[in-house]
C-alpha cells in the first residue's frame, strides 16, 4: 500500500483518512497552517483524494444573514482548488481511484449541483452523535458506503438550533464537529480501497 498516496485535502485532523494511513496507504494531509490547498501542487501518482473544504461560507446553520448576504466567494476558491487538483489528476487518462468531496448540507449543491451521496452521522454507529443531526453531502466518483444504522430510537432533533435540540453539537468546538465521524470513514475505506 506505500505506493498508494491519498490526498486529504483541507483534512485538518486527517480523521477521514485515518483508515487508510491505518492499512498502509501513503496518506497527504493537506491542511492550513502547514499546507493550503490553493498553492498544492499534487504528485502525479494519486490513487485516491478525499476533500473536505470549510463548510462555514457554505452554511445554512447561521441564521443571521440571508442566503443574499453571504459571500460565497471565498469558500468557493478553496473549493475551486480542490476540484482544480482533482482535475488535474485526471486529465492524465483518469488515473484516480476515486475522488470525493464532502461538505454539511448547506448551499454548495447551489455551485456543485445534487451530491452523489447523503448521510447523517448516526447512520454509521456514532453512539456519541446519536443525539446529534449533521446531514452531509458528497460529490465525486466512489463506491457509496454501507450505512449501518436505517433508523435511529430517538426522538428527531432540530439541525438548525443549537441550544435547542441539537444540543449535543452546541457542547463541542467547532474543530470537533468539523471532524468526520470514524464509523464514516471506516465505511467508505472499506467501499473505496
Amino acid at each position: 500500500m506505500k505506493n498508494k498516496i491519498i490526498l486529504d485535502l483541507c483534512g485538518g485532523t486527517g480523521s477521514w483518512s485515518q483508515p487508510y494511513k491505518d492499512a498502509g496507504y501513503d496518506v497527504h494531509v493537506i491542511t492550513l497552517p502547514d499546507f493550503d490547498v490553493l498553492n498544492y501542487k499534487p504528485p502525479q501518482n494519486v490513487y485516491g483524494v478525499l476533500a473536505a473544504p470549510p463548510c462555514t461560507k457554505f452554511s445554512k446553520a447561521d441564521t443571521s444573514k440571508t442566503r443574499a448576504q453571504k459571500d460565497f466567494t471565498e469558500g468557493m476558491e478553496t473549493v475551486n482548488a480542490c476540484m482544480q487538483i482533482i482535475w488535474k489528476l485526471q486529465q492524465k487518462g483518469a488515473p484516480l481511484q476515486f475522488w470525493a468531496l464532502e461538505n454539511p448540507q448547506g448551499y454548495l449543491s447551489r455551485f456543485l449541483g445534487r451530491s452523489v451521496f447523503r448521510f447523517q452521522h448516526w447512520e454509521f454507529g456514532e453512539e456519541n452523535l446519536a443525539l446529534a443531526t449533521k446531514r452531509t453531502e458528497i460529490w465525486g466518483y466512489f463506491n457509496n458506503p454501507t450505512k449501518t444504522i436505517n433508523c435511529r430510537n430517538i426522538p428527531k432533533v432540530q439541525t438548525h438550533t443549537l441550544g435547542g435540540g441539537n444540543i449535543h453539537w452546541a457542547k463541542i468546538t467547532p474543530e470537533e464537529r468539523a471532524k468526520t465521524c470514524k464509523g464514516f470513514a471506516k465505511a467508505f475505506y472499506l467501499k473505496n480501497k
